[in-house]
């Protein structure tokens, strides 16, 4: 068993990126960004970039924001359900690259996506594969 990082990119229907990384781990790890829905009456500034967690697992993992040396929590993905967080605007202006941490809570390894550029408005998509 492994980690599987699957890094799939679709801004607008009109660039595709795929990237596999396989490491020796216990989950599969699946990371996403794809364009979000834009409203007519959202402004550029005000649109908010979302990050949804998919869990797979019967773990509950903490999900963290990688910045540099910092680790910002997102939040608590529950087992076998799917999470929404709202990435904070002061971690994506323009094109951001990011990062996220996945770490089971009573398990002992803390697997990391690979990073990604990310616009506002973006919906990132992260899935939790179940071992």
């Amino acid at each position: 068993m492994g980690y599987e990082i699957v890094l799939n990119c679709t801004r607008r229907s009109t660039m595709r990126r795929s990237i596999y990384l396989t490491a020796l781990l216990g989950l599969s790890l699946t990371l996403g960004a794809c364009a979000g829905r834009r409203s007519a009456s959202t402004t550029p500034g005000q649109e908010e970039t979302v990050l949804v967690v998919k869990n797979d697992n019967y773990l509950d993992h903490n999900i963290y924001l990688l910045q540099g040396l910092q680790r910002i929590r997102m939040g608590t993905a529950r087992g076998l359900a799917t999470s929404r967080f709202t990435i904070p605007r002061q971690y994506v202006f323009g094109v951001s690259v990011l990062q996220f941490l996945a770490d089971p809570i009573g398990g002992n390894i803390t697997p990391v996506s690979e990073r990604i550029n990310v616009a506002p408005g973006d919906e990132v998509q992260l899935m939790i594969r179940g071992t």
